[in-house]
C-alpha cells in the first residue's frame, strides 16, 4: 500500500528524498538500461516540475506573496529568495504566466507527453498567433510532438498555421512582431556582458547599418573577425553617442561614457593596457573612504605622550642636544601622523596607501566634506562617496539594482534630524525607498561592519543582508 504525504511540504520532503537517493547512486555501476530509464524519467520529472512550480508561482503573483518581504516582483523575490539568477527568474516567470495564456501545454507537461523544451518553444511560436487560435493550436502541436514529429517538423506546420492566420486576419498581425521585441544585458565575470535580444525589421535594419558603417576593416594589418570588429563597432557607436550630448540626464547629471570602476554606475574594473588606453582620454575624481580603526588608538594616545614628554625635555635642556631634538623626534612625528591615517583610515591604513602609492603624487585641489549635518540635498562629495562605497542598492532582503537607478536614502530621515554624511546615507532603487521605506513604513539601518538590517513597520518582518552566524563546531 502506497504513502499518501499528508501537506505539500511533506510531499516536497519525500521529492527530495528521493533525487537525494539518486544523487547518492553510483551511476558508473549500473546498467545502461537503467542509466537510460532514469534519464528519461528526469526528463519528465524536469516537465512536472516545472509545471508545479508555474502553478504555485501563479497563485503566489495573484496574491502578492512577494510583497511580505519587499520584494517589487515575484522575479526579484525568486532571485533574492530562492537564489536563482536573474534569466532563471525570467524563465519560471514565464512559465508561470503560461498556465493563464498555455494550459494545455502546462497540462500536457505534468502528463509526460511534452518536454519543458519542446513546451517552451510551442509557446513561444502561439504566442504570435491571435489569442482565438493560440489554445487549438497548442493541441494541434502537442498531438504532433506525441506523434514523433521533431521540432523542424513542428516549426514547418507552425508555419503554415502563421500563415494561415495571417490571411484571416491581416490588421491584427503586424504589430505581434513589434510586441515580442526586447533587448537583454547581462553583466558576467569582471563586468564582461552578454547581449542578446528579439529585434523588429526595422531596428535590425538600423543596427545593421551602424555596425557595417563603424566596422569596417581598418586596414591590411587588421586581422579582426568579422564579430570583433561589429563588437568594437558598437563600443564606438555607444561612445559617440554618449560625447553627443543627445542623450537625458541620469540622477540629475549628463551621462559619460564610463570605462573605469565608478563605483558601480555602469563602470567595470579596468587594469593593464585597457586601463592606460581610457586613461588617455578619461576624467579622474579621486575618493578616498575608509573606517575608524579603534584599534590605533591606544598606539596614538601613547605615540603623542612620548612626544609631549620630549617637547618639556627639550625646553628644559634647550641648550644641550638631546632626545627632544634631531631625528628621533622627527621620527616620533612620523609614527604619530601615521597612526592617525591608520585611526580615521581602517585597518592597514588603506586611505594613506591610496593616498601615497595609487595616484603617484600627493593629491591636490580642494576637497569635498564628506559629513555635513543637515543639508536640504545631497551634496556631490558625498552622493559620489555614497554610490562609490555602494555600488549598488543595498536593501537588506537583496536587490542588485545598480548605483545609476539608485536614490541616496537617510537612515534617520532628515525630517528627524538625520544628518547628510557618509555614514549616515545609503543607496536604494526607487522602489525599495520611495515605496518600502517611506510609504510602507519599512526601516533600513547600515551596521558598522557595512551590513544593512531592515524591519517592517510592525516589526514582524526582519530582514539581513548577511547570514546567521557559524554554528560552533
Amino acid at each position: 500500500m502506497g504513502y499518501a504525504p499528508a501537506s505539500a511540504s511533506e510531499a516536497m520532503d519525500m521529492v527530495q528524498a528521493g533525487l537525494s537517493y539518486l544523487a547518492a547512486a553510483d551511476a558508473a555501476q549500473l546498467p545502461a538500461e537503467t542509466q537510460a530509464e532514469c534519464l528519461r524519467g528526469l526528463e519528465r520529472t524536469d516537465a512536472i516540475t516545472t509545471a508545479v512550480r508555474a502553478s504555485f508561482l501563479s497563485a503566489f503573483t495573484v496574491g502578492k506573496g512577494y510583497s511580505a518581504d519587499a520584494d517589487y516582483s515575484p522575479r526579484a523575490w525568486l532571485m533574492h529568495k530562492t537564489g536563482i539568477t536573474r534569466g532563471a527568474a525570467a524563465s519560471h516567470t514565464a512559465w508561470a504566466k503560461r498556465t493563464g495564456t498555455h494550459p494545455r501545454v502546462v497540462a500536457a507537461l505534468v502528463t509526460g507527453d511534452l518536454s519543458e523544451s519542446y513546451g517552451r518553444a510551442i509557446c513561444r511560436w502561439t504566442d504570435r498567433l491571435p489569442e482565438k487560435y493560440r489554445e487549438e493550436s497548442d493541441e494541434l502541436l502537442i498531438a504532433a510532438r506525441s506523434a514523433g514529429l521533431g521540432l523542424a517538423d513542428l516549426a514547418a506546420l507552425f508555419a503554415e498555421m502563421y500563415e494561415r492566420a495571417r490571411a484571416d486576419l491581416p490588421d491584427e498581425d503586424p504589430d505581434r512582431d513589434f510586441a515580442d521585441r526586447g533587448v537583454r544585458l547581462e553583466t558576467t565575470f569582471q563586468g564582461a556582458g552578454v547581449l542578446t535580444g528579439d529585434l523588429t525589421p526595422e531596428c535590425a535594419a538600423l543596427v545593421g547599418a551602424v555596425l557595417d558603417a563603424l566596422a569596417a576593416p581598418a586596414g591590411a594589418e587588421d586581422d579582426r573577425t568579422r564579430e570583433q570588429r561589429y563588437h568594437d563597432g558598437l563600443q564606438e557607436a555607444m561612445r559617440r553617442l554618449a560625447a553627443s550630448g543627445l542623450l537625458p540626464e541620469r540622477a540629475g547629471q549628463p551621462v559619460k561614457a564610463w570605462a573605469a570602476e565608478t563605483g558601480g554606475d555602469g563602470g567595470a574594473w579596468l587594469d593593464g593596457d585597457a586601463a592606460e588606453a581610457i586613461a588617455c582620454d578619461a576624467a579622474m575624481a579621486p575618493i578616498v573612504t575608509g573606517d575608524v580603526n579603534v584599534a590605533a588608538l591606544e598606539d596614538l594616545v601613547r605615540l603623542c605622550t612620548e612626544l609631549g614628554r620630549l617637547r618639556h625635555d627639550g625646553r628644559r635642556y634647550a641648550d644641550v642636544p638631546g632626545p627632544g631634538t634631531g631625528p628621533a623626534r622627527e621620527a616620533l612625528e612620523q609614527a604619530i601622523i601615521g597612526a592617525a591615517v591608520d585611526l580615521l583610515s581602517g585597518p592597514g591604513g588603506l586611505a594613506s596607501f591610496l593616498r601615497r602609492r595609487q595616484f603617484g603624487a600627493r593629491l591636490g585641489g580642494p576637497s569635498l566634506p564628506l559629513d555635513i549635518g543637515y543639508s536640504e540635498s545631497v551634496p556631490a562629495g558625498i552622493r559620489n562617496a555614497v554610490i562609490l562605497r555602494d555600488r549598488t542598492c543595498r536593501w537588506a532582503g537583496g536587490c542588485g539594482q545598480p548605483a545609476s537607478a539608485c536614490e541616496v536614502h537617510h537612515t534617520t530621515h532628515k525630517a528627524n534630524g538625520g544628518k547628510t554624511s557618509v555614514t549616515d546615507c545609503v543607496l536604494l532603487c526607487t522602489f525599495h525607498h520611495q515605496v518600502v521605506t517611506h510609504r510602507w513604513g519599512w526601516t533600513l539601518v547600515l551596521n558598522p561592519d557595512g551590513t544593512t538590517t531592515a524591519w517592517n513597520k510592525d516589526k514582524t518582518k526582519v530582514l539581513h543582508s548577511h547570514g546567521p552566524p557559524a554554528r560552533p563546531g
